[in-house]
């Protein structure tokens, strides 16, 4: 027969398998800022949200805390260190300030996921209290991580492009919402629950965007290429006539 915590467990594999493919989804992006040296407008918030939002649902999941939850510590603990790979670029690839202030936030949230396990673990003794207190606070991070695309959203709205917001990334965004709610559902669980379904809400609003402004972005990207290539072909025509000028004065003397 199909239970109830069967149907849990296949749901959170589902879950972890999507959470996994979201958590890789910008690779291409990071490809791009590796190739160009640069972070250009890409904004690093997202990635912040995500690390401290893995930290903390690791310290959730935690047997110490809340018990039968292996499924929720192996994805947020992967997501966990892919997250400091990110940031890692992040830090090459950014200039001194935005550098400084990076390591800055960094640093605040590991802080803070350590304090929180080493005062909760050691002054609440229940792992229901425990669960209530690391819960409650696991779903403004989660909020925070769903969140984080509104500042490229409004990027997107006023630009009208969708350049600096990679599809996958709000696709998978939209999946992994979907999928941690159903698991929510299945054994009640509202500190999972709160947070992705918003985080569905904001994935599909992110999707609907993505649609809107996909052909304007397309036609603006050939305009800047084809701009590019009338101002390259300026400098080498610009570039001839100057050398052909010295020759001609060289010839008279």
């Amino acid at each position: 027969m199909f239970s109830t915590e069967l149907a849990r467990t296949v749901v959170g594999i589902i879950g972890n398998v999507i959470a996994l493919i979201l958590f890789l989804s910008p690779v291409p992006t990071f490809c791009r800022i590796w190739k160009k040296r640069s972070v250009e407008q890409y904004s690093p918030l997202p990635y912040l949200a995500t690390f401290i939002n893995c930290g903390l649902w690791v310290l959730y999941g935690l047997p110490l805390v809340h018990p039968h939850s292996t499924l929720v510590v192996t994805i947020n603990g992967t997501g966990f260190v892919i997250e400091i790979l990110y940031l890692s670029l992040f830090l090459i690839f950014s200039d001194s300030k935005k550098r400084l202030r990076l390591v800055v936030i960094v640093v605040v949230e590991c802080i803070f996921v350590a304090a929180l396990a080493l005062l909760v673990l050691t002054l609440v003794h229940t792992t229901k209290l425990r669960s209530a207190i690391i819960g409650s606070i696991c779903m403004i991070g989660n909020i925070m991580m769903y969140a984080s695309p509104l500042a490229v959203m409004k990027l997107v709205i006023t630009t009208r492009s969708v350049e600096y917001m990679p599809f996958f990334l709000s696709l998978f965004s939209f999946l992994n919402g979907v999928s941690w709610t159903a698991y929510a559902l299945i054994r009640f669980d509202i500190f999972i629950l709160a947070p992705n379904g918003m985080g569905t809400l904001l994935g599909l609003a992110q999707l609907i965007l993505y649609a809107t402004f996909y052909k304007s972005t397309k036609r603006m990207m050939a305009e800047r290429k084809a701009q590019s290539e009338v101002d390259l072909a300026g400098k080498v025509g610009a570039g001839v006539n100057k050398n052909g000028h010295v020759s001609h004065i060289n010839g008279v003397v």
